[in-house]
């Protein structure tokens, strides 16, 4: 079986082809480099390096003729989002929707990476896949969009898919530059001896999945016939305080975070209730934050 990972050089992504490789699948990788590094790519996988928006990434497909592919390519800076609307909705809505017409016509199951941000502020939690969508973010919108879309599909060409949306994923090989690894961050400033910035009192809380247990549910959401929209979570709320204390204890620090005032627009509280997975994808994290905490601390230091 021939799998095409695009965005297979990411964080996210060279996990999943980790996992991947090693239950034995054809690997092709796409990625435009622009997040992702080479470094990251596994030397059993065949590489393209271009963009999902140019015209060559159609002769990819008439090429490799792939049984599934993982949509893990996007714009996920929810700043640049607000700054350059239309170049988020280019690469996360028209490039999710050149990818689905490919799917459609080489009759390709996809399995979209979503997020948490399509929910907005909860009203329940935790938050289930039947809570309500209402994005905060254009970052949010052009992750919700294309959901509609693969749904539509499903509906009208019978284009086979699942669709995961992430709770806060962390993990060996984030970007510690980027906005959303606030784990990666802080470790990147505490390793070098630095105080953590929290913006707010700390007391906000965020769900925090392992890596390498969402690339799991990807391979889970491949190999079962089951469409529909799971929460990938560890069904677990912690406090952005008690974060740094987990990180102080993995790296023997005893560093007090700096407090800024809370920036507009964060939500307070996010927990995803991940049991619609556990059903029906027989998917279940299998690291706890400390294990995975190590796992990413110990990848760090290397």
């Amino acid at each position: 079986m021939k799998v095409l990972v695009v965005g297979g050089a990411g964080f996210i992504g060279s996990h999943v082809v980790d996992a991947l490789v090693k239950k034995g699948y054809e690997i092709v990788v796409v990625d435009n480099l622009s997040s992702g590094k080479k470094d990251f790519l596994h030397p059993g996988a065949a590489f393209y390096s271009l963009n999902i928006l140019d015209e060559g990434f159609v002769t990819i497909f008439e090429k490799e003729r792939p049984d599934a592919v993982f949509h893990l390519a996007a714009q996920i800076n929810v700043q640049k989002s607000i700054e350059n609307s239309r170049l988020d909705a280019e690469v996360n809505i028209l490039g999710t929707l050149k990818i689905l017409e490919l799917c459609k016509k080489h009759d390709c199951k996809l399995i979209y990476s979503s997020s948490a941000a399509v929910y907005g502020n909860p009203v329940y939690l935790p938050v289930d896949e039947r809570h309500p969508v209402k994005p905060l973010s254009n970052y949010g919108i052009s992750k919700y969009t294309p959901e509609m879309y693969i749904s539509l599909y499903s509906q009208q060409y019978d284009v086979d898919y699942t669709i995961l949306r992430y709770a806060n994923v962390y993990g060996p090989r984030q970007d510690a530059e980027g906005e959303g690894g606030v784990v990666s961050i802080f470790m990147k400033k505490m390793i070098n001896n630095e105080p953590p910035i929290i913006f707010g009192n700390g007391e906000q809380t965020r769900d925090f999945i392992y890596v390498e247990d969402v690339a799991a549910a990807n391979i889970a959401a491949m190999e079962k016939d089951c469409r529909g929209v799971f929460n990938i979570s560890s069904n677990q709320e912690m406090t952005i305080n008690s974060l740094v204390d987990e990180i102080n204890s993995s790296l023997k620090t005893k560093l007090a975070p700096i407090h800024k005032k809370f920036r507009a627009g964060d939500i307070l509280h996010s927990c995803l209730n991940n049991l619609l997975a556990q059903n029906k994808l027989g998917w279940e994290p299998r690291f706890s934050f400390k294990e995975g905490l190590k796992k990413t601390v110990d990848s760090y230091r290397q």
